[in-house]
């Protein structure tokens, strides 16, 4: 089996489908947050301090943030598609005012609904 990677109109939606999400994620759009992970049991997000299994999980964490993220520049962006139907997007940032390097990693898998995150993972570098 050959795998194609990165077909132009595919790596064109999950770079589109990456940038509503981090617009969302600065911006506090919960709903839009919610809305582009899986609706899955098999859903998980790894945090800074805490792990999330299953979308019901990851969406009550978010509700129970007081806040926004806070703005971040985005330093490095590496999204790579793998066939027609999953990919990968990693990145690194740096949160405003901070001197931390941050990396966030999502897996995208194309659903009957759209692409959706289907598992994540973020950190801090020291």
């Amino acid at each position: 089996m050959t795998l194609e990677i990165n077909i132009p109109e595919v790596l064109a939606e999950v770079t589109a489908v990456f940038a509503r999400y981090e617009e969302a994620l600065v911006t506090n759009r919960r709903d839009v947050l919610d809305e582009l992970f899986w609706n899955s049991p098999h859903t998980l997000r790894y945090g800074y301090a805490e792990n999330h299994y299953g979308h019901a999980a990851i969406s009550a964490f978010r509700a129970s943030l007081p806040v926004q993220s806070p703005p971040r520049e985005l330093l490095r962006t590496v999204i790579t598609t793998y066939g027609r139907d999953f990919a990968t997007a990693n990145t690194e940032f740096c949160r405003e005012g901070g001197r931390q390097t941050g990396r966030q990693s999502q897996t995208w898998l194309r659903t009957a609904d759209g692409w959706r995150v289907a598992a994540a993972h973020v950190s801090l570098i020291d």
